[in-house]
């Protein structure tokens, strides 16, 4: 039986843990090849295994997404080899320190920024050329409810966030006349190690787990999905506009 994204490309970032690896597993599952992203060799590595044993494929790439001719390199190195690139998950990302805005250390505000907001530019800079080249280019960004909530103590994080968001804003208006879908998606608290490190009080066997989360965002990755500059939040399971209020 063909699987629903069979012959599908799907570029995965943050693909070694959390969210990142949950989607790049559940995309391989319905039948997309997957180009897993991640700085971790080992992460992506345990991916693989995870993959292969579900019968799927995967080409893994130990990147920092902050290298942005690694970015470009990848780009060219997929026109090469497949022509086109299907979906984008743009997940890779990084929470900062939380401390009062005036006490940041300045490395951690470059750092948030060059992980959550730099990097995603250039994915989108490099991969919208193959996306086009898709007859159904799919692109799903992961932002969080701190971009309008304006959390206390997470300022680099949040502005990241609404950053991201304005960003993926743009391009979905500069593509709503092409074949290319470009949505967010808003997961909420899920059990992640950087979840973990952010809220250490938190239980983490009262949240969703980054496999219940995939199987939302796999369903924006197809061919069949419509909607374009949209915000699917996963805590109310709605898709909304992107002035729509979301929760963290």
């Amino acid at each position: 039986m063909t699987k629903l994204l069979s012959s599908r490309i799907a570029l995965v970032t943050g693909a070694s843990r959390g969210i990142g690896y949950a989607t790049a597993r559940a995309l391989a599952k319905a039948g997309a090849h997957v180009i897993a992203v991640a700085r971790t060799q080992g992460g992506l590595e345990e991916l693989d295994d995870a993959i292969r044993s579900e019968g799927g494929s995967a080409t893994l790439v130990p990147l920092p997404v902050t290298d942005s001719d690694g970015i470009a390199r990848l780009g060219a190195a997929l026109h090469e080899r497949h022509g086109k690139l299907d979906i984008l998950v743009g997940n890779a990302g990084v929470a900062g320190t939380s401390s009062p805005l005036g006490h940041t250390d300045p490395k951690y505000w470059d750092q948030v920024m060059a992980v959550n907001v730099t990097a995603n530019f250039h994915l989108i800079r490099c991969m919208e050329p193959l996306l086009k080249g898709s007859d159904a280019g799919r692109a799903v960004f992961i932002t969080s409810g701190v971009a309008t909530k304006a959390t206390a103590y997470m300022g680099p994080y949040a502005a990241s966030k609404a950053a991201l968001d304005t960003l993926v804003r743009v391009w979905a208006n500069e593509t709503a006349t092409t074949d290319m879908r470009v949505n967010l998606f808003s997961p909420g608290p899920i059990r992640t190690r950087m979840r973990a490190t952010v809220m250490p009080g938190e239980d983490p066997m009262t949240l969703d787990t980054p496999e219940q989360v995939a199987e939302y965002i796999v369903p924006m990755c197809t061919p069949q999905w419509t909607e374009t500059g949209k915000l699917f939040d996963y805590r109310t399971r709605s898709l909304m506009g992107f002035h729509s209020p979301t929760k963290l």
